[in-house]
């Protein structure tokens, strides 16, 4: 975290409801190089296909997860808003974004470093558990609005 904002980061990532729970040293370690971003209207916070580095931690404004091709239009997979998090494919390698992340609204987002937050899970297995058992939730409902999304594409 930035020397400036040490402990303003840190209140609010034990605020957010998924940190909720996680020790402060685990919050302290993660956030090491943590920053405080806002992104305007129409802004991206990932663009797919490009390098996935970051976790964003939602406080304030909404965010969507869109997929496009080049012949069909952009489809939002899934909005975001306060309390939820953005990314997870600075987790899986190769690490690239999956997806696109447009801010929807004026947002406000803790925006974590991928390879600190993938080093400490690493150097702290309980941790790292204790972080996968509240990602896996997030990470399947990803998985399962698209379904939904593409289900209502391919239906028509």
């Amino acid at each position: 975290m930035t020397a400036s904002g040490d402990s303003e980061l840190l209140s609010a990532l034990t605020k957010h409801p998924f940190f909720e729970g996680f020790e402060a040293e685990f919050l302290r370690a993660i956030g090491v190089r943590a920053n405080d971003r806002r992104f305007g209207v129409d802004e991206l916070l990932a663009k797919e296909g490009t390098e996935a580095d970051l976790f964003y931690a939602v406080l304030e404004g909404k965010v969507a997860l869109e997929i496009g091709s080049g012949d069909r239009p952009v489809l939002t997979v899934q909005t975001v808003g306060p309390g939820e998090v953005v990314g997870w494919s600075w987790l899986v390698p190769p690490h690239r974004w999956r997806f696109d992340a447009r801010a929807l609204k004026p947002t406000h987002v803790v925006e974590l470093d991928g390879d600190v937050v993938r080093r400490v899970l690493r150097q702290h297995p309980a941790w790292g558990f204790q972080f996968m058992v509240r990602f896996m939730p997030v990470l399947a409902e990803r998985l399962e609005n698209t379904r939904v999304q593409l289900l209502d594409i391919y239906a028509r």
